[in-house]
């Protein structure tokens, strides 16, 4: 390895400046100091490099030795992963925890993965087999519903010399591997990879399965698919958090990967008492079990929540290579690039608008590009996806915010969040009229093979009725609402209660937090089939004011409170309840 040593000329914060590092590369990790806490080059002039300490400096002075390690910052990918916590350069929280306490002390030095716990080995290759960099040679149970393949490295193929089987450590040798050019090439279960550095695959491919994610604001107006893209930006109290919270719950993944990147303390904590708690719909599992936290809140190092979301995608992508779906929550990308944007003033670097650097739209672009659906490497062509979601944070909740704009031209899903909704206790607060999906045409016809042929046209049904809702408001406050004709009326009845009935939804309730594609479909038939038959009725001489104070319109309200296994015959209840309502409605008002 390459090792510079040098010595601190300037001390800016998290910034460094070190003389003698003419040796040393662009993103070298280095030791500073007698503490010798992590840092990471940024930038090189001549023999002078400009050092990001993930650290806190205070005590730091010119004259103290810097030494490069000659690496780059890396993950550690191995068996261990999943149920930890890390913070934003893959420490693990609860190992500095034994050893330093509830803060994080200064230049403590732990490996990110446990070196000596025992794994359970099986291969899945024999002596003699061709392997190829990507192929799984064998796997470990690491949760009860998560098998952890073991893949060739990058950059290794050839033949299987050896492989063992049994109870091993991540560092020990599992395998050789005869390589192409007849060098003997060892195997281990932990892989290192550098951060910044996207994993390769094979190629890449269009989303064409949505990800569930249970929330009916989003499956049926707003979805995304795996290996997609999507930004929630919206202001304080909007319940930005919350919605990231439902979908790392909820989404049919195999794998999330949840980052904290520069929010709040508490809300990591109730992510780690709540996850442990609840249960995953699909395998009645702990949702922890498929789960990797990183935790790098507000008063943590800010050089540190700048790596976090690269520590974050790069494990990511490791569950990706094993033909998992994969989703990343980074909530906020908003505090990530305010640590771009200390870094780069520490830098003096010109800065772009409202003082981010002029890179921010690339930064950003690099690590949302990351996502993807691909054929991964390996000769058996496994397809993963990466999806990723972030959480954008503008001061005021204004979306002309340069962070929300950049991010804006990247993603394909805008879920706009509206303050005015939260402060009406509409959740999820994402607007209808404000919000889009550029994968409607790919999600439409996946729903309408696997859900209901009429499922596209009962969304754009929604959607219609949504924007003739506005339109009549507008109406409203100029001339008042008597001078709405009854079926115009109707119509506003009608989007109450696709707003009421069915995007508004409770995240802690026990059987509202999730609702299944079926049951979505279900509930918006009823609502839809309450528009027609009322229409009928209205042509049929019913008072619009008998319609709107139906009691079935109370039934369709219960609809979501209804646990999956009974919706269908609650429904055909409500319908018929609708039917015979109706009916007597129209009886009574056109003979009076």
């Amino acid at each position: 390895m390459n090792q510079s040593k040098g010595s601190i000329v300037k001390v800016a914060g998290p910034l460094i400046v070190a003389e003698g590092m003419r040796d040393a590369n662009m993103f070298d990790v280095v030791h500073v100091g007698e503490q010798k806490l992590i840092g990471e080059i940024i930038e090189m002039r001549g023999d002078k490099a400009s050092i990001q300490v993930y650290e806190e400096t205070s005590g730091i002075g010119k004259g103290n030795e810097v030494i490069s390690t000659g690496a780059p910052l890396s993950a550690e990918l191995a068996p261990g992963l999943l149920t930890t916590i890390f913070d934003g350069i893959q420490r693990p929280l609860e190992k500095i925890k034994s050893i330093s306490g509830s803060n994080i002390a200064r230049g403590v030095s732990v490996t990110s993965l446990d070196h000596e716990k025992l794994w359970e080995f099986h291969p899945t290759v024999s002596v003699g087999d061709k392997v190829t960099a990507g192929d799984s040679i064998g796997w470990v149970q690491e949760t009860s519903i998560i098998k952890h393949k073991i893949l060739v490295p990058f950059g290794i193929s050839g033949e299987i010399l050896s492989v063992s089987e049994g109870e091993f450590t991540i560092v020990d040798d599992i395998a050789e591997i005869k390589a192409e050019d007849d060098s003997i090439k060892k195997i281990q279960m932990l892989q290192k990879w550098p951060v910044r550095r996207q994993r390769p695959f094979k190629t890449k491919l269009s989303p064409e399965t949505p990800m569930i994610t249970g929330q009916r604001v989003i499956d049926t107006l707003f979805p995304i698919m795996k290996g997609g893209t999507a930004a929630i930006p919206g202001p304080f109290g909007s319940g930005k958090t919350v919605v990231q919270h439902q979908l790392a719950k909820w989404s049919d993944v195999d794998i999330v990967v949840y980052i904290g990147c520069g929010e709040r303390g508490n809300e990591m904590t109730d992510v780690l008492h709540e996850f442990p708690e609840l249960k995953d719909p699909r395998s009645g599992e702990s949702l922890m079990f498929r789960t990797v936290l990183i935790a790098n809140t507000s008063d943590m190092p800010v050089a540190a929540r700048e790596a976090s979301i690269y520590t974050g995608i790069t494990i990511a992508e490791y569950f990706r290579d094993m033909g998992y779906s994969v989703a990343i929550m980074a909530d906020s990308t908003s505090r990530w690039a305010e640590a771009l944007r200390e870094m780069s003033g520490r830098l003096e670097e010109m800065p772009g608008e409202e003082g981010y650097p002029a890179y921010l739209t690339s930064r950003l672009a690099q690590f949302y590009e990351r996502a993807g659906k691909v054929i991964c490497l390996g000769s058996d062509d496994k397809i993963g996806s990466l999806t990723a979601i972030g959480a954008v944070s503008p001061a005021g909740g204004d979306i002309s915010d340069p962070v929300v704009q950049a991010t804006l031209r990247i993603v394909k899903v805008f879920w706009g969040l509206d303050s005015s909704l939260a402060y009406r206790r509409h959740f999820p607060s994402i607007n209808w009229l404000t919000s889009y999906s550029l994968y409607i045409d790919n999600a439409d016809a996946w729903n309408n093979k696997n859900i209901s042929p009429v499922w596209s046209e009962y969304r754009r049904k929604f959607m219609h009725l949504l924007q003739q809702e506005a339109e009549l408001e507008e109406i409203v406050k100029l001339v008042g609402y008597d001078s709405l004709s009854a079926p115009d009326v109707l119509v506003l009845e009608v989007a109450r209660s696709i707003r009421e009935d069915f995007l508004q939804q409770d995240a802690f309730d026990d059987v509202d937090n999730y609702a299944s594609g079926k049951k979505q479909f279900g509930i918006a038939n009823i609502i839809l089939e309450f528009f027609e038959k009322s229409k009928q009725a209205l042509a049929e001489g019913a008072n619009i004011k008998t319609i709107s104070n139906l009691p079935a319109r109370e039934l369709i309200a219960r609809a979501k409170y209804i646990q999956e296994a009974e919706i269908d015959s609650y429904l055909a209840d409500v319908s018929a309840a609708l039917d015979e309502q109706l009916s007597a409605a129209a009886k009574e008002d056109s003979a009076k």
